[in-house]
């Protein structure tokens, strides 16, 4: 039964993140037809600042949707306000980074390192995109307490039909009405309230227990949300933090040239890292289930299943990789540049040998956040995503220049894994001596 609930929660949850990242591939994709290689390394400059976006609205949302599963599972009549808080601060945040977004949207380019050339093609999309950030941070609320409310497939298919949304008016902006990478921020802009419409289905059905309540945003059941979001906060922030140490790095070390390497390179990394946080999102609510009702075996038995099930997507991936890496390469490099080709070639192939180590990090951080060990989920999720990944970028580019960049992401997965299982020993003495 375990089993089956336990595949019925994960699978959903691996496509419904697959749809969130394949639109990023396809903005990716169709940014490299319109305007090569400067388009892919504007975006990937823009990335950090999805990133930002993202984190907070996942430290919010799917937090508030952890807490709710875990009060509910034990019967406490408070659990229906996670909903309303998080809504209400989602709109707050958001609302608040789109006016800072759009008055300092030049500085952010800058700051990024941004030359004129990339300046030029990248503004107005990062204009476009700031106007739908309340959306994009709204959106984790939404799917995320649908999903724990019983509902993964629902929430999955808003992810899909609304990625799929994203990748159709991507190329019907961008080509057919001529609107460039306008066209792609609008199409990104849109497609989460496509999304959270497709949401309301659940929240008007009989299965709903989910009600939007007239009581006062609490900054305590904030910070008690945040707490447990503070994975998925890590995880999409992560992304933003290793996207500008890499950025740096590589405009330093190979310039623009470089930077669209990674920017390929990144963009199939994201559907890689996805899966794995579809597996770590969808043990969540099974596994706040189980320690609600302290059964310990249950909560072994979903963490064991979910790994094994991170590990052998993560080997697939490498196979394909390792294989295939010149064509994935060649999707993007719509210009046939060369130098690009053998950056990112050798590139995806270093990169991607840390996604083994990267399952296991991931699944355990979603693990011990589903568990209500949030302080040990967030020490584990802020080392790998932050801390390690900064370090390690610069020692490695200093050593092995970019090869050493690319490496940068394996040596700081492998480094993490060896801290998580020597940190978890330490945990079970403690705990054993304790008792």
């Amino acid at each position: 039964m375990r089993q089956r609930s336990l595949s019925h929660y994960i699978i959903p949850n691996i496509l419904a993140m697959v749809g969130i990242s394949c639109y990023v591939l396809a903005d990716t994709f169709f940014i490299s037809l319109a305007e090569g290689a400067n388009g892919i390394t504007a975006l990937n400059l823009v990335l950090p600042v999805y990133g930002v976006i993202y984190a907070i609205g996942a430290m919010i949302g799917v937090g508030s949707a952890t807490r709710f599963s875990l009060k509910k599972s034990l019967g406490e009549n408070d659990s229906e306000n996670y909903f309303t808080n998080s809504v209400v601060f989602t709109l707050i945040v958001g609302i608040i980074f789109l006016v800072l977004g759009r008055i300092f949207s030049r500085d952010i380019l800058l700051s990024m390192g941004a030359d004129e050339t990339i300046l030029a093609i990248g503004l107005d999309y990062l204009n476009i995109v700031v106007y739908f950030t309340p959306f994009f941070m709204l959106n984790f609320t939404f799917t995320a307490f649908v999903r724990n409310d019983g509902a993964p497939n629902v929430a999955m298919a808003a992810t899909l039909i609304s990625g799929l949304f994203n990748i159709l008016f991507d190329y019907i902006f961008m080509f057919p009405m001529k609107m460039g990478m306008n066209g792609a921020a609008l199409a990104t802009g849109v497609s989460p309230v496509v999304s959270m419409l497709i949401c309301l289905f659940h929240f008007f059905g009989r299965r709903n227990s989910i009600k939007l309540k007239l009581i006062p945003p609490s900054l305590k059941l904030l910070f008690s949300s945040c707490v447990l979001g503070t994975v998925a906060f890590v995880g999409e922030i992560s992304m933003s933090v290793s996207t500008m140490t890499f950025n740096f790095l590589l405009l330093k070390l190979g310039g623009n040239v470089a930077v669209a390497a990674y920017g390929v390179i990144i963009n199939i990394a994201i559907v890689a890292t996805a899966l794995f946080n579809g597996v770590s999102q969808g043990l969540q609510p099974l596994a706040s289930v189980m320690h609600g009702q302290s059964d310990i075996k249950g909560e072994k038995n979903i963490y064991v299943k979910s790994i094994l099930t991170a590990l052998a997507i993560s080997f697939v991936l490498v196979a394909a990789v390792l294989v295939f890496a010149e064509f994935f390469v060649g999707i993007f490099n719509s210009e046939g540049s060369y130098e690009l080709a053998e950056y990112a070639d050798k590139g995806i192939r270093l990169y991607f040998t840390g996604f083994p180590f990267a399952a296991a990090n991931i699944v355990t951080s979603g693990f011990y956040s589903a568990t209500g060990r949030g302080r040990d989920s967030s020490l584990i999720a802020v080392f790998r995503g932050i801390v390690a990944i900064v370090v390690f970028a610069f020692i490695m580019a200093e050593l092995f220049g970019i090869t050493g960049v690319w490496l940068a992401f394996p040596v700081t997965e492998a480094f993490t894994l060896l801290f998580t299982l020597i940190f978890s020993l330490l945990s079970r003495r403690r705990s054993d001596k304790i008792n």
